[in-house]
């Protein structure tokens, strides 16, 4: 099991749906989080992608030399840019890193925004410009002269003089829900991508993703993308969820889902269903609460509960064959920490040296009246108060 964490390249928030509480996006602040994902022990950190965010690959880079251990999930969106460019971007990300990158495939999901970056073709046509894409992407990282005469692609004598440091090239992250998007992800992907869905529908998305993977003579692994409010206790972890939608109003939901409505995104209207616009029933499984979603594009669950409990929920998921957890929180550098603390060790997770070393943080901390180091209590929540 491997988790990862998120940097919000669009902002970060104690709230959802206003502007109370909110953080731009500044390279200072950038930096703190991505150093905190590399000190506290996760294994790297999604870079979305998309208009309302900065562009993941200059983030990633500017990260690189201020972190020595995560890996970046950074977004290639076919069709904005060629493949050959790409793998050049890629290899030339995993060497100077020394194999930090994984890629993330975005098709798209917002025909609006997609004509505002030159796309004008429907769903399934994404697709099957990604799968020529992909197709050319991984020849050419496996070090082909690649000759190539598809309906979206023309590549004639395409090849790459610097490989990258993993072989045959950085892993492939892809989700897609829609048919289309399963037939891509089976041929070509490492990991699948699915969003917080109940446990039920994930199984069923694994199984239908898993047998399209064998068909291709493939194997593939699978990976979830969920937001996570972890408390000490259950009762703070729904007050901290109903605390994150304080200032949401029936106006902002309904602003919100009309501009998810026009997407042509299988995924996304599977989470605009399970929450159907509305501020109440908003557990859809026990402790899978859809509450995000309401105002948020994309992933809009969180597994929300005391540490054993958030724990036991992210087992059943890896029970489902889910090795690869790729979580968030509001405000994202708080959250970071409080998931380090509470949640790795009921996970059984390596931890930080931060945390693995015995240490002392202030007279005002960890040391009892200037003199004395408190017994460790081993299964003791820290107490944040």
């Amino acid at each position: 099991m491997e988790l990862f964490w998120f940097i919000p390249t669009h902002g970060d928030s104690r709230y959802l749906g206003t502007s109370i509480g909110g953080r731009a996006v500044q390279y200072p602040y950038l930096l703190q989080l991505a150093q905190a994902v590399d000190h506290l022990g996760f294994s790297g950190a999604l870079v979305p992608t998309g208009r309302s965010c900065e562009d993941a690959w200059i983030v990633a880079s500017s990260l690189l030399s201020v972190t020595k251990r995560m890996k970046f999930l950074v977004a290639v969106r076919p069709g904005i840019i060629s493949p050959t460019l790409t793998a050049r971007m890629a290899a030339t990300f995993d060497r100077l890193s020394g194999g930090r990158l994984f890629i993330n495939i975005v098709a798209g999901g917002d025909p609006v925004e997609l004509a505002g970056d030159g796309i004008h073709v429907d769903h399934d046509t994404r697709y099957e410009a990604t799968d020529e894409f992909l197709a050319v992407w991984r020849a050419i990282m496996q070090g082909e002269e690649v000759h190539f005469n598809g309906n979206h692609i023309n590549i004639a004598g395409g090849k790459q003089i610097f490989p990258p440091v993993q072989t045959p090239y950085p892993p492939l992250f892809f989700g897609g829900s829609s048919p289309a998007g399963m037939n891509v992800a089976a041929k070509h992907a490492d990991v699948y991508l699915t969003w917080g869905e109940p446990p039920a529908q994930v199984a069923a998305k694994i199984e239908q993703v898993r047998s399209l993977a064998a068909r291709q003579g493939r194997t593939i692994r699978f990976g979830i993308r969920l937001h996570i409010i972890v408390r000490e206790t259950e009762k703070e972890a729904w007050e901290a969820a109903e605390q994150l939608i304080r200032y949401v109003d029936d106006e902002t939901i309904t602003t919100s889902q009309r501009i998810f409505s026009r997407f042509d995104s299988v995924g996304q209207h599977r989470m605009s269903q399970l929450h159907r616009g509305k501020k109440s029933d908003l557990e859809i499984s026990p402790n899978l609460w859809a509450g995000i979603g309401l105002v948020r594009g994309g992933a809009g669950t969180a597994l929300v509960g005391d540490p054993s409990t958030v724990a036991e929920r992210i087992r059943d998921y890896a029970n489902l064959g889910i090795d690869k957890f790729i979580l968030s929180g509001y405000p994202h550098l708080e959250e970071a920490y409080r998931v380090s603390e509470l949640l790795f060790p009921e996970l059984s997770l390596p931890k930080s040296t931060i945390y693995s070393q015995p240490h002392v943080c202030s007279p005002f901390g960890e040391i009892v009246a200037n003199d004395h180091f408190p017994e460790k209590k081993e299964g003791m929540a820290i107490d944040h108060k």
